[in-house]
């Protein structure tokens, strides 16, 4: 009888492509998913996984025992799912995936509320980059991920899928105090050539809007700059060594010496929760996209939109992202 937890333990390094990946989504160390799979080789009399560099790959067998453990996961979580459906009740494990910002700006009070409000329900949170969550929940990694998207850049919205608004999160242009746009009562994108930038890297979707927006406008983007996180982003503004647009959801009070001013259209980002069809019916699910929305709604910065589309289990599909037309 093959052990489910370390089939679960393959699965996971077959989906993160390494044992350090698969030992930080199921919250485990390293070495007891090397474990597992030892313990799932000897079951098996199979060799699971070869070296490659200093890393690790599935061979053929393990690559077919894997989808196999995918399928039985699957089912797993189809049994549950009924057992928590005729409780009535949130509870259980809850694995949830969001990006930095959101796991920093929306998902701690969503997750007190969801502890004080169903105490059965143990909700996991990850943060993960923005781009890795559709695949996460599409997989089985997490039962639910808070995504987003750009007009410039649609959420993938696969077969198995299915998503709810949560809201829109407006960006600003951040720059420093005593710059010459502090005074003015709007800019518009076609003011914005000759400046100097601070940008996220290249490939991530805040860094494409800006170079996409700024070459449509005319003018070739001077990037001095570049950081991950929003707030390493707002700090160099604040020195005075660049303009920046900055989604507001994670970035909190703009330090001393960075300024918001108002860019005329506004990028705007736009937020899901995403969980798979099998799932639309637990109670848990119900739960943390209701108060994912709700959160969001209650946000003080007084440009939030409010979230659109039914609840999970109301009916077969929701609206999907890029529907809605952006500002």
């Amino acid at each position: 009888m093959l052990d489910l937890s370390r089939l679960r333990a393959l699965h996971a390094v077959s989906v993160h492509g390494s044992v350090a990946g698969a030992a930080a989504a199921l919250g485990y160390t390293p070495s007891a998913v090397s474990q597992q799979i030892a313990k799932l080789e000897r079951e098996t009399r199979t060799t699971l996984l070869e070296r490659r560099g200093r890393g690790v790959a599935l061979t053929e067998e393990a690559r077919h025992l894997a989808a196999t453990a995918r399928e039985l996961l699957a089912i797993v979580e189809r049994a549950e799912t009924t057992l928590e459906e005729r409780r009535g009740q949130p509870s259980g494990l809850l694995t949830v995936a969001a990006f930095a910002s959101a796991a920093r700006g929306l998902l701690p009070g969503v997750l007190a509320d969801l502890a004080a409000r169903h105490p059965a329900l143990d909700v996991r949170l990850t943060e993960v980059d923005p781009h890795l969550s559709v695949e996460l929940v599409a997989r089985g990694v997490t039962d639910l991920a808070v995504a987003h998207d750009w007009d410039i850049a649609p959420l993938p919205a696969p077969e198995g899928i299915e998503q709810a608004v949560i809201g829109d999160d407006h960006c600003d242009l951040v720059v420093p105090a005593g710059h010459p746009f502090t005074g003015r009562a709007v800019i518009r994108r076609a003011d914005l050539g000759g400046e100097r930038w601070v940008c996220q890297p290249p490939g991530r979707v805040c860094h494409d809007w800006l170079v996409r927006t700024l070459r449509t406008a005319g003018f070739e983007p001077d990037i001095a700059h570049v950081a991950e996180e929003n707030h390493t982003i707002v700090a160099l503004v604040a020195a005075g060594l660049g303009v920046a647009v900055v989604p507001r959801l994670g970035t909190g009070a703009l330090p001393e010496g960075a300024v918001a001013v108002p860019l005329e259209p506004g990028p705007v980002r736009r937020l899901y929760a995403l969980w798979r069809t099998g799932a639309a019916r637990r109670p848990a699910i119900t739960a943390a996209v209701g108060a994912l929305q709700a959160h969001w709604t209650g946000r003080a910065d007084g440009r939030t939109t409010a979230p659109e589309g039914p609840l999970p289990g109301d009916r077969p599909s929701v609206r999907g992202p890029g529907d809605a037309a952006r500002q």
